[in-house]
């Protein structure tokens, strides 16, 4: 069970596509919930840690929630987009180390 749970929560190195703008982690974010009709997507921040967050875009603030190896959360931020514009995750977003797995769908 924890192999499973662990799976669905974070994403594999071996198949992570980079992140290349700020408008696409919106995009990404509405993609991944109208074609898994889960809520955010998990984005991971290349390096020694490889850090994972999982996002969710809301018309007046980011909820941007951090996760241990296993997907639970750490802590819980809800941010205005300035905040968000100066997170850790856009931080990596700038210096070409934010990554997300591809959408997997079960069609």
């Amino acid at each position: 069970m924890y192999m499973d749970s662990q799976k669905r929560s974070e994403p594999r190195a071996a198949h992570l596509m980079r992140v290349r703008g700020l408008a696409e982690i919106e995009f990404l974010i509405k993609e991944s919930e109208v074609l898994t009709g889960q809520a955010g997507r998990i984005f991971v921040i290349s390096g020694a840690d490889k850090l994972s967050y999982r996002v969710r875009w809301h018309s007046m603030v980011i909820e941007v929630e951090r996760l241990d190896s296993t997907g639970a959360v750490i802590d819980t931020q809800h941010l205005p987009p300035y905040d968000f514009a100066t997170h850790s995750v856009i931080e990596a977003l700038m210096a070409g180390q934010l990554y997300t797995a591809p959408v997997q769908t079960r069609h």
